[in-house]
């Protein structure tokens, strides 16, 4: 299971019809994923696909993945990470289980995150650069698929 079966197995999750989901951005930080609800409260999600990157994680300051702009940190790890991925997460941390059911991929909440209660809403001009960087990305990989399809011809 990689990375990028997780983002797309988390974002089928969390319903990316009705928030807007954007992966691999810099807000203050970098995140895996960020998940801006309707309400426009943003969540993160730290994808991590082996023990070596949830230790590098736990190394990291107390202070990394806390912002104003997260309302709920998550972490999504595959199904056999999860047992040694509670100790070595933020305790404020929610954790994503990522399971193979007969071929998809399917999340299961494990651990609900604490809310954090600083958070804001944000504002209509950082929804407008996540929906630009959204459909920036969009039109990337469309680009990228086309090169690829035209070189396997």
């Amino acid at each position: 299971m990689n990375s990028c079966e997780i983002e797309i197995a988390v974002a089928r999750h969390f319903g990316a019809e009705m928030n807007l989901i954007v992966p691999n951005i810099f807000f203050h930080y970098e995140l895996d994923l960020i998940i801006v609800n309707q309400r426009h409260y943003a969540w993160e999600v730290e994808i991590k696909t082996s023990i070596s990157d949830l230790k590098a994680e736990k190394k990291k300051s107390p202070l990394a993945h806390i912002s104003d702009k997260i309302k709920r940190l998550y972490f999504a790890v595959p199904d056999n990470l999860t047992e040694k991925s509670m100790a070595l997460i933020p305790e404020r941390a929610g954790l994503l289980r990522v399971v193979n059911i007969n071929g998809r991929l399917v999340v299961c909440l494990e651990k609900a995150p604490q809310t954090n209660k600083n958070a804001r809403k944000l504002t209509e001009k950082e929804m407008i650069k996540l929906g630009k960087l959204a459909a920036m990305r969009i039109w990337n990989l469309k680009e990228s698929l086309l090169k690829e399809k035209k070189k396997n011809k």
